[in-house]
């Protein structure tokens, strides 16, 4: 009961608007002191931080937060930002969609929800701004696509929630890709939905602002995207060794001949300009703000997803790029690269300051035992097994406000174990559902961490509009739980292809 007080004291000293780590601190020591002494909410509280400074994988963080302030100064992003307004110049929310395809590389690069907010932020937020896009659209926009790190592989919390359910890690993963990729089409369309009902929510250019194209425009688009799509999948074919084989050499001269190709045609186009048809110039600004952020994420990815280095060697393989990138741009100086330690130092700190703080604080609450009492009251209803995977979600969903997803995983989830094999409930399907219920609760208010990481780095936006913003798409992502809850082969579909029942 210490705990429920304690939660209740936190709601209502957030809303005061104590800063929440501090906050989160402070009702750690007065309620763990009260619950257990003194001396053992000390020692919890010296563990807690120790465990979150020994965190090999938040070593990533501070590598993709300068990643991400890299790529910003060297004009990458914005660039690829203002080029794919560019190219959808007569289509409402181009800026949205820019994000939410950026924000879902980033998940599959980070599956940190903190870094992939932060960087979207630090890239996207000044964009939108100058382009006169709705803030409480964008901050929406920008936190749910930020929060799609838990979910697409390779998500670190499905990692530790494959051996505490007892379930293959590989089968949460195939299990996550189908409900991340839907998730993020459903952002996608709501944004787009919104700018069609409301223009002023994300404005088109104006005709005079427009870029010069031919009469062939939507052509132009197929073989300039095609072209990228082809090139980027013979990278990745090379990478992993698809065209090894063909002749000496395949893996790299398939891509760099295709490259060729490309830059020939283009010439040859530009030249001759066949029937009136020629490439708009923004299509040179496009493939110049795609093509090198895109490579790099997908260095840093591949280097993850083919083995070859662990989230945080990829993060590092990642910082090296940007930095590398910014050299090639010639944006590189050193006083801006200064100010990029000093950000990252400043951003870094927030972000892992609260995460201690959070585990913190969430160690004390299950220390006190308040969780147990929660399940077992569940328990002790004589209830339907949909009834009980109903309130086992809003169960998590409600710990998920005060709580880090690490002791929801590693102590609630177990917990609840022999109550669901016994009412033979398939736990890759559950695996999936606590993943995209957590995912749903960094949305909520009154914690959502994912605000006040978006607030850090964008200090213009006010902490009101980002909520509002926030729970727009908190509800897209419970349409999106409800409907892997009522059909679970949205989950279960792709392993059982891949592995077989």
């Amino acid at each position: 009961m210490i705990g429920v007080i304690m939660i209740a004291v936190m709601l209502l000293a957030i809303f005061v608007g104590f800063p929440i780590s501090f906050t989160l601190i402070f009702l750690g020591f007065v309620f763990g002191a009260w619950g257990f002494g003194g001396k053992m909410v000390f020692y919890l509280q010296t563990l807690q931080f120790n465990n979150v400074m020994l965190e090999q994988t938040l070593a990533a963080v501070p590598l993709f937060v300068f990643m991400g302030i890299m790529m910003e100064q060297a004009g990458l992003m914005e660039r690829l930002f203002t080029s794919v307004q560019l190219m959808l110049s007569r289509t409402r929310g181009a800026l949205y969609l820019a994000v939410l395809f950026v924000s879902t590389i980033f998940a599959a690069a980070t599956g940190i929800v903190g870094a992939s907010v932060t960087i979207l932020g630090i890239m996207a937020a000044k964009t939108m701004n100058r382009s006169g896009y709705d803030v409480r659209l964008a901050a929406g926009t920008i936190t749910a696509g930020g929060t799609l790190g838990i979910l697409i592989p390779p998500s670190i919390m499905l990692v530790v929630m494959g051996p505490v359910l007892q379930v293959p890690v590989t089968d949460l993963f195939a299990a996550a890709i189908v409900p991340g990729i839907m998730l993020a089409s459903m952002y996608a369309a709501y944004a787009l939905i919104r700018c069609w009902l409301n223009p002023s929510l994300g404005p088109i250019l104006p005709p005079q602002n427009q870029p010069v194209t031919s009469s062939f425009y939507w052509l132009e688009a197929t073989m300039v995207i095609s072209s990228i799509i082809i090139l980027f999948t013979l990278i990745v074919k090379g990478l992993s060794g698809s065209l090894q084989g063909i002749f000496p050499f395949s893996s790299i001269l398939i891509p760099i001949g295709w490259m060729g190709l490309m830059y020939y045609a283009s010439i040859w186009v530009k030249k001759n300009k066949p029937a009136g048809f020629f490439f708009s110039d923004l299509w040179y600004e496009f493939f110049m703000g795609l093509v090198p952020p895109s490579a790099l994420v997908a260095f840093a990815l591949g280097s993850i997803l083919f083995g070859w280095a662990t989230p945080t060697e990829g993060a590092g393989c990642g910082a090296f790029g940007a930095l590398v990138l910014t050299i090639a741009y010639r944006k590189l100086t050193s006083k801006m690269f200064y100010e990029a330690l000093l950000k990252t130092l400043e951003i870094s700190v927030l972000i892992l300051f609260l995460v201690a703080a959070s585990n913190f604080f969430g160690a004390v609450f299950s220390r006190l035992g308040t969780p147990m009492l929660l399940t077992e009251f569940l328990l002790a209803w004589d209830l339907s097994a949909t009834m009980v995977l109903v309130i086992i979600m809003a169960l998590i969903f409600l710990l998920g406000w005060p709580l880090e997803w690490v002791p929801i995983v590693l102590i609630i989830v177990p917990i609840l174990i022999p109550v669901l094999v016994k009412l033979d409930i398939n736990l890759t399907w559950f695996g999936i559902l606590v993943a995209v219920n957590l995912q749903t609760a960094w949305l909520s208010p009154p914690v959502a961490l994912s605000a006040y990481f978006l607030k850090g780095v964008v200090p213009e936006w006010d902490l009101k509009d980002i909520y509002f913003g926030m729970m727009q798409f908190m509800v897209i992502q419970l349409i999106g739980l409800a409907l892997i809850f009522s059909f679970p082969e949205i989950a279960l579909w792709l392993p059982e292809y891949i592995y077989g029942k």
